[in-house]
């Protein structure tokens, strides 16, 4: 009997464990995008062409909150194989879209944005269904 409790222990453990490595993926991604836009907001409006391509990606590459955007970004994906390796995909998938929500709040906290009552509601649905899906 006290095998079973182990393993049941483990399993709960595990499954902790994950959930924290896909809070800090979807933090992560979160973060490396915000500092990914605002590199490239800096940069202005890009128009990709053979004869530019070089000279944009210099400028990309050069630019720090581009290169530490893609270094955090990196980090997140590190997180998120992590915990591909311990629960199932369709479990761990639909908490990926909470950073949906991060995104909204940081678009009107960061950049300003004008949210739309409907991105809003939007938002909240996709949500309330990572919120469904956390319990089963």
């Amino acid at each position: 009997m006290a095998s079973i409790k182990y393993v049941f222990s483990r399993g709960i453990l595990t499954m902790n464990i994950a959930i924290v490595y896909i809070l800090i993926s979807v933090l992560g991604g979160a973060i490396g995008q915000i500092l990914l836009k605002t590199g490239m907001s800096q940069m202005g409006p890009l128009t990709l062409s053979v004869n530019q391509l070089f000279h944009i990606l210099w400028r990309m590459t050069t630019n720090p909150y581009v290169v530490v955007g893609l270094g955090v970004y990196v980090m997140g994906t590190v997180f998120w194989l992590s915990a591909l390796s311990r629960v199932d995909l369709s479990y761990a998938y639909p908490f990926a879209s909470l950073s949906y929500i991060v995104m909204l709040v940081a678009s009107i906290l960061i950049f300003k944005e004008n949210i739309t009552l409907l991105r809003l509601v939007g938002t909240l649905v996709v949500g309330l269904g990572v919120l469904l899906i956390s319990r089963s």
